[in-house]
């Protein structure tokens, strides 16, 4: 089993250097890190008062690694999870926030636990994750895996710029997918004609 802190070094190498893409809604970022988390958590790398691009740039491997340990894996209490999601919960966690609950509450739910789909993991999301995992353990990573990858395919569904996410320039995978299908075991990964079959309708 993996430390926390060997997850969150993975996330880290995952997401990769600065960027300042147009067409991501959380604005410049590196490791994972938008300006958007320092902003909130205050972190003025630069120390000139102010939380601008240059304090994204300024930021190291090991402020992410923090960062998303406190404020992505425990805070959250993704850390009271059973042990086989807790990788792929963080790591969508870390890439779409409170949304990577929600896929799990609605999984849940799909499975017979009434729960809410709040985005926050209560007692009751605990408990009916640690139900759902002794009525399927060799299944609801798995589970989960496929629900997130479906969450991005009907996030770039909806939204046309980010198709570049799930899709590369050549028509295969994109980062998204991979990302997804990173958790997800290889019997459930889709093919390059069932991936080029489900993305047809972006043109």
């Amino acid at each position: 089993m993996k430390s926390v802190t060997e997850i969150a070094k993975e996330i880290v190498a995952r997401e990769g250097g600065f960027v300042n893409d147009p067409d991501d809604p959380g604005g410049a970022t590196k490791y994972g890190v938008t300006i958007g988390t320092l902003r909130r958590l205050g972190l003025d790398k630069t120390g000139d008062g102010r939380v601008t691009v240059a304090d994204v740039r300024a930021l190291t491997r090991a402020d992410a690694e923090k960062i998303f340990i406190k404020h992505y894996y425990r805070r959250p209490r993704i850390d009271r999870l059973p042990e086989p999601l807790r990788a792929t919960v963080f790591d969508m966690y870390v890439n779409a926030g409170s949304n990577a609950v929600k896929i799990l509450q609605r999984l849940l739910r799909k499975m017979g636990h009434n729960i809410s789909v709040d985005g926050a993991i209560g007692p009751k999301t605990i408990a009916a994750a640690k139900a759902a995992y002794a009525e399927a353990p060799d299944y609801l990573a798995d589970a989960y895996g496929i629900e997130r990858r479906n969450y991005y395919f009907r996030l770039a569904d909806s939204r046309p710029a980010s198709r570049k996410y799930a899709r590369t320039r050549a028509g295969g995978k994109g980062g998204w997918i991979r990302r997804a299908e990173e958790f997800i075991s290889p019997r459930y990964h889709l093919t390059d004609a069932q991936f080029k079959a489900r993305v047809s309708k972006w043109g």
